[in-house]
């Protein structure tokens, strides 16, 4: 082994100890791996921040946004409710995203599959009162185990079957990975929904600000319209939609008679509903009723795009004290929407434009974001953190799941490559307003990519140094030695821990001339342990960086790097038990 060898595998081996300590941050620790790697010269400084372009930060970056996009259309929300209107219990809730997320994994990306549920999982926990990590990283390794049935699932799949073509003439079919794979992906869903409590809750590290701040007792008013859905339905149906955060104090009938929102009043064209609640359960309230905020205008023009939404605290000298909204003419005379107020262990039961405005008031109000800042510092009031409230923002229906679908569709035919694809439809989802531009950069969590994009060379220096060469010769000498069924989980181990450095693809490419030369060698056959490359390559459990389904939930997850191996490890134990005996038994050699 040479000096550069040595320094390479020395400096990867601190860098995962770093990671597993947990004393840094990942995107600092790579930052210094990075760095580190440069100044022992295992890195050459013209490839030192080649990673920032690498296909695999376009798409954990796109999938960010596109997954934003589709969770902030509310489509998912009704897709929830509608199609598993009963499931509250965690565990009930695990077994159907990680099956759903499982097979749609085998016939599309599985990062496009898991980009679909991301949301639905978050209005899974929010139902059930969870955190989101509880399910988001059970769906990555779902999707990863899916992903292993079907020839077009994944990567590696792809990748040995043009090794099969060139070695014996004929490629891998379809469905020739579906008996092993659909084994390995039914035991791991039992596993994951035995064993899930295995993983540690955890909170998005950049909520804490926001959390700090969080308003819950929000009022505000809404309007059933001529063609509304909500007419006929009951006031229960109503606070159904918001899971119990929101509820309707007052009813306004069109004649300005009010009524008594009992559980069993129905509701009726021009009717005006006072609400009191969370934002986010407002929000639902609301769009899924076919109702609509009764003080909104001017957002739905044309110039939807450079409308915002912002919270402020009224000051002690502020000119809104004791006016109302009706009096001051607010709309008329700033261009604002007053869309909700909370005053502290107070609820409302007069109209959104009659409640006097008081010291401390804590008021939603939705404009232009140019003007925003100057009208608040002219009326004494204090902003408070973003928290990107959706409350009064339209809403593009189907359009970001067409859009998602469209480039999933294209890249399971081969018409365009992944990141392309990923990235075309980030900027689709901009273009049609199904994501403000102003909320992009929010939503590519920045540390997932910088760590991405520092890691890449610092792996790649075990290619570039000789070091793969190394670890294949280790490889041939121990498995010459053993029976076919330990050089078979040798290989298979082997394609596992080396992918999290060099990424699923690398490792097939690397690994799979090397598994095909050793079958043959022996007098084996070579669709057995081609096929144990792909599933130790496809299988990566144990860390974030190996597969980019890992790396896109850790940031909405927030997981720390020794997180995945809790739950990984022992999956990845049974994922050789089960693989080795099932390719003997389909594939014998």
């Amino acid at each position: 082994m040479t000096l550069q060898q040595s320094l390479a595998f020395l400096l990867i081996g601190a860098m995962m100890v770093a990671f597993i300590w947990g004393r840094w941050r990942y995107d600092v620790v790579a930052v210094l791996a990075l760095l580190a790697s440069l100044a022992i010269g295992i890195v050459k400084p013209a490839e030192a921040f080649s990673g920032f372009s690498d296909d695999i930060v376009i798409i954990v970056g796109a999938a960010l946004v596109v997954s934003a996009a589709v969770s902030r259309s509310g489509i998912m929300e009704v897709a929830v409710r509608r199609f598993a209107p009963n499931i509250s219990g965690p565990r009930s809730q695990l077994i159907l995203l990680v099956v759903v997320v499982a097979v749609l994994s085998a016939f599309v990306k599985n990062i496009g599959a898991l980009a679909i549920m991301m949301p639905i999982a978050f209005q899974m926990a929010r139902r059930s009162g969870v955190s989101p990590s509880l399910f988001l990283m059970p769906m990555s390794f779902a999707s990863l185990l899916g992903g292993l049935m079907t020839q077009i699932g994944t990567s590696p799949n792809i990748i040995v079957s043009k090794v099969r073509m060139e070695l014996t003439g004929t490629p891998f079919t379809m469905f020739d990975y579906t008996p092993v794979g659909l084994a390995l992906t039914v035991v791991g869903v039992i596993f994951l929904a035995l064993f899930y409590k295995l993983l540690p809750e955890r909170k998005r590290e950049t909520q804490g600000l926001d959390s700090a701040v969080e308003i819950k007792n929000y009022s505000t008013e809404a309007r059933v319209k001529e063609d509304s859905s909500a007419i006929g339905r009951t006031i229960a149906e109503i606070h159904a939609l918001a899971d119990g955060r929101a509820m309707v104090t007052r009813i306004v009938g069109a004649g300005g008679r009010s009524r008594t929102p009992l559980p069993d009043a129905k509701l009726r064209a021009g009717d005006i509903l006072l609400i009191a609640g969370e934002p986010e359960a407002l929000d639902k309230m609301v769009n899924q009723s076919g109702m609509v905020f009764s003080e909104r205008r001017g957002a739905a023009t044309k110039d939807a795009a450079d409308f915002g939404v912002i919270e402020a605290v009224i000051g002690e000298s502020s000119g809104l004290i004791d006016a109302t909204a009706q009096e001051l003419t607010l709309f008329d005379r700033t261009g604002l929407n007053l869309l909700a107020v909370s005053r502290r262990d107070q609820r409302f039961t007069e109209r959104l434009g009659q409640i006097r405005f008081q010291n401390g008031d804590v008021i939603l109000i939705q404009g232009h974001i140019n003007r925003l800042p100057e009208l608040l510092r002219e009326w004494d009031c204090l902003p408070l953190v973003e928290r990107g409230l959706r409350l009064g923002s339209i809403r593009n229906g189907l359009l970001p799941l067409i859009i998602l679908a469209v480039a999933m569709g294209a890249t399971a035919l081969g018409i365009v490559p992944v990141a392309p694809a990923f990235f075309a439809a980030a900027v689709a989802m901009v273009i049609t307003r199904a994501m403000p531009l102003r909320d992009v950069y929010f939503q590519l969590d920045a540390p997932i990519l910088v760590m991405l994009a520092c890691l890449i060379p610092v792996a790649d220096s075990l290619r570039t140094t000789g070091g793969t060469e190394v670890i294949a010769g280790w490889l041939s000498v121990t498995a010459s030695i053993l029976p076919g069924w330990g050089a078979l989980a040798l290989i298979m181990v082997a394609a596992m821990a080396v992918t999290p450095f060099l990424n699923n693809a690398a490792t097939v490419l690397v690994m799979a001339p090397i598994a095909a030369s050793f079958a043959t060698g022996l007098g084996y056959q070579p669709e057995a342990f081609l096929l144990a490359v792909a599933i130790g390559a496809g299988c990566d459990f144990l860390t974030p960086i190996g597969h980019q389904c890992n790396t896109l939930v850790m940031g909405p997850g927030g997981y720390k790097f020794g997180d995945y191996w809790r739950l990984g490890l022992p999956l990845s134990i049974i994922v050789v038990l089960v693989a080795v005996p099932m390719l003997m038994l389909v594939w014998p050699f």
